[in-house]
């Protein structure tokens, strides 16, 4: 058997030692030497031979997708689990990531197909408690350990389809002298667990941490390795949440899922328009927007917040949109309709713990901050989308008609759009090239 040994790698440059550096002697950069293994081959040992295929012989394994048994989850993955794929998913503490997961192992398993779960943060009992509350009591099999060596055995002699794993932070590996969670043992981990996967056939689901930033913890190189990353996205204390791919490998990673939090778990929403509760009557400083997710159009609600300020530099507050992106917008209003902003704070949320990333949604911002610094409401029943430029003009957007139609379908009387946007039966629908002219329209 090969003899394991560890060195020092710095991530920046690649420089080795064989002991770990506060400083790396290579590029000069401090706390970037990480542990590696190295795995010396016995003397004698031959190099086995691999034969190329051509790839038109090479059977597709799409159509042995396993359904998650989550009409929302299997929209985001692509139409569902692919057996044999590494799937990573991430999100804040308390969204309900563990939730999502036993739920679509309680269906799976249901289904007649064997499940694990390898739990690394919860004793059987605690698991057992949430696995009532859900109803998927007997359909998963359980296995509380969080080293690497004996959970890569238990799966191999249980031979599960689906093994979700919550979470790989957790998991440690003998080898190495580093702690849980560390970039080496969540490198290692990572990286035998995909070895497992694509050897044996076995779908793995990985759990995440975050950062405070909302990142995945740990390594870059984990996202490179798994076939997915899922998002999953929400405030603790609302009950929507919102499950994106930021990496998808077998589908696209465009869709998003909607979640409703109940007592019996998470629950698929049919009309995410409705449930963002876009109907309640608009004021000053809301405007609503029709989004485009994936395939699926989205009625939001944008708010905005204008106030006074004492401070030598005013406040850019956004929840749910780009920060940087409402500066350019501030600095458009200012520069091409006479909005003179700099003297005030700003805030801006988009209602339902939803994030826009999209550049539709600026011609939404633009006329909330408006309405909220005039201290009016805009026109009845508006609804806008559109990218707003440097110049001041409204750039066309993805898939108008459908933004039209979505809006139309939810109440609104009336949209305003790029000149590229087309009439529609029961709506009015005013097309503007610039963010001066949609103003007045707004306010007309």
């Amino acid at each position: 058997m090969a003899k394991t040994l560890t060195d020092y790698a710095c991530s920046a440059c690649g420089h080795r030692s064989p002991k770990w550096m506060g400083r790396c002697g290579g590029c000069g950069e401090w706390n970037t030497m990480v542990e590696e293994v190295i795995e010396r081959r016995p003397a004698g040992r031959g190099v086995r031979i691999a034969r190329a295929h051509a790839l038109g012989d090479v059977p597709a394994a799409d159509a042995a997708r396993v359904s998650t048994g989550l009409d929302e989850l299997d929209r985001v993955l692509g139409g569902g689990l692919v057996p044999g794929s590494l799937v990573l998913v991430g999100g804040e503490p308390g969204v309900g990531k563990s939730s999502l997961l036993l739920q679509a192992l309680g269906a799976i398993g249901a289904s007649g197909r064997r499940t694990l779960l390898v739990s690394g943060e919860e004793s059987p009992a605690q698991v057992r408690l949430r696995a009532e509350r859900l109803g998927v009591v007997d359909r998963i099999a359980i296995l509380a350990e969080t080293e690497l060596e004996v959970v890569c055995q238990a799966i191999v002699a249980e031979r599960p389809e689906v093994c979700v794993v919550d979470s790989v932070q957790t998991l440690f590996s003998a080898d190495l002298g580093s702690a849980p969670g560390s970039v080496a043992q969540v490198r290692e981990a990572a990286d035998r667990l995909l070895r497992l996967a694509k050897g044996e056939g076995i779908t793995i689901v990985l759990v995440g941490h975050v950062t405070k930033d909302g990142a995945v913890a740990g390594p870059r190189v984990l996202e490179h390795l798994v076939d997915a990353v899922l998002q999953f996205e929400g405030d603790r204390y609302r009950f929507l949440r919102v499950l994106r791919a930021v990496k998808n490998r077998f589908g696209s990673t465009n869709e998003i899922g909607i979640f409703e939090m109940t007592d019996r778990g998470l629950a698929g929403v049919l009309d995410p328009s409705a449930a963002f509760g876009t109907g309640s009557e608009q004021g000053p400083g809301s405007v609503l927007l029709p989004a485009i997710e994936g395939t699926r159009p989205i009625l939001l609600e944008v708010q905005a917040l204008v106030a006074p300020t004492d401070l030598a530099m005013p406040r850019r507050a956004a929840t749910g949109f780009a920060r940087d992106r409402l500066s350019m917008i501030v600095a458009v209003l200012g520069r091409h309709a006479g909005v003179a902003l700099g003297g005030s704070d700003i805030f801006v949320n988009v209602a339902g713990g939803v994030r826009v990333e999209e550049p539709a949604a600026d011609l939404a911002v633009a006329l909330a901050i408006v309405s909220a610094f005039r201290g009016g409401p805009p026109r009845k029943g508006l609804a806008c989308f559109g990218e707003l430029g440097l110049t001041g003009r409204v750039r066309p957007v993805g898939q108008p008609g459908r933004r039209v139609e979505e809006a139309r379908k939810l109440g609104a009387s009336v949209v305003i759009g790029p000149r590229e946007t087309g009439a529609a039966a029961g709506i009015q629908v005013t097309s503007v090239d610039t963010i001066g002219r949609a103003i007045e329209e707004a306010f007309a």
